[in-house]
């Protein structure tokens, strides 16, 4: 088991920053690959952003690529989003979530663990 806690959401002007942390607790964090999603009101949950176990590897949702950042730092359990040039779109609840799989899956169900979420609302 892995308990997932997002912090950082909050109220910011469009074109503002913003950066999500998610910290992790249970197994070995470097077992998992991360992902970032989001919520808005009335839609369905989509894609943000992924990174393997190592940080090799990223993706990205094509809405975000050149605004967003997802980094990790396994020393400290910890999954990073940051996210620049905020449009009032990216209004959502932003989701962070683990996965065993091999690589961080753009699709919701490959993911085994999910944080309760965090609150990014841009102003326009």
């Amino acid at each position: 088991q892995v308990q997932l806690v997002e912090s950082g959401g909050g109220l910011v002007q469009a074109g503002g920053s913003l950066r999500l942390s998610c910290a992790t607790s249970g197994r070995t964090f470097s077992s998992y690959a991360m992902g970032w999603f989001r919520q808005a009101p009335g839609k369905e949950r989509e894609f943000v952003s992924g990174i393997s176990r190592i940080g090799g590897t990223t993706y990205y949702a094509d809405s975000v690529k050149g605004r967003f950042t997802i980094s990790r730092d396994n020393a400290k359990n910890s999954v990073y989003l940051q996210m620049n040039i905020l449009k009032p779109e990216y209004t959502a609840v932003y989701y962070c979530a683990a996965t065993t799989g091999s690589h961080a899956s753009r699709r919701l169900s490959s993911y085994d663990y999910w944080g309760p979420g965090t609150q990014v609302t841009v102003s326009s």
